[in-house]
């Protein structure tokens, strides 16, 4: 009869087992790879090699990856829509700004300068309707006014606000 074969012992078959003064290093030999070497110290005990790069991931790196891509994804959708408001927000900014604009080269061409005080109106530009508010003000000399026009943007938004001078004739 034949002798018993534990069942682990198939897994070194081949392979050579060396007592050295670290303890028991393992030798196998495999075609494509050539001798490997790996030592464990003795009170540890003997254990396989370790998994090379060429089996792949474990189910647990593949979820970890997965959790920090899901993440940078996250932050990158965030920035989208924080990129997308902010240029609605300096498109709006930019519109009003060249209404307030068009009323300071009304104010500048036209033959008549404006009176004292302040007044308030409504302007349609660019399919939209703005509000504007101006302040007329004369200054030291008689022979300027000072004109403030402030445009407002709605809500949320800063106004545009535009002075300037322009003489009195």
């Amino acid at each position: 009869m034949g002798r018993a074969v534990a069942p682990w012992a198939t897994a070194f078959a081949g392979a050579r087992f060396a007592k050295s003064s670290r303890g028991f290093t393992f030798r196998s030999r495999s075609a494509q790879q050539g001798f490997t070497f790996r030592s464990r110290p003795a009170e540890h005990g003997f254990t396989l090699p370790r998994r090379s790069a060429q089996h792949g991931f474990t189910l647990l790196e593949m979820l970890v990856a997965l959790a920090i891509f899901s993440l940078a994804a996250l932050a990158l959708v965030r920035l989208q829509a924080v990129s997308a408001r902010t240029s609605v927000d300096l498109r709006m900014r930019t519109v009003t700004q060249i209404v307030a604009r068009n009323l300071m080269i009304e104010r500048l061409t036209d033959p008549q300068a404006p009176t004292l005080g302040d007044s308030q109106g409504v302007v349609e530009n660019a399919g939209r309707k703005w509000t504007w508010a101006q302040g007329v003000a004369g200054a030291d000399d008689g022979r300027l006014v000072i004109i403030t026009v402030r445009v407002d943007g709605g809500p949320g938004q800063s106004p545009a606000v535009l002075s300037f001078g322009r003489s009195t004739r």
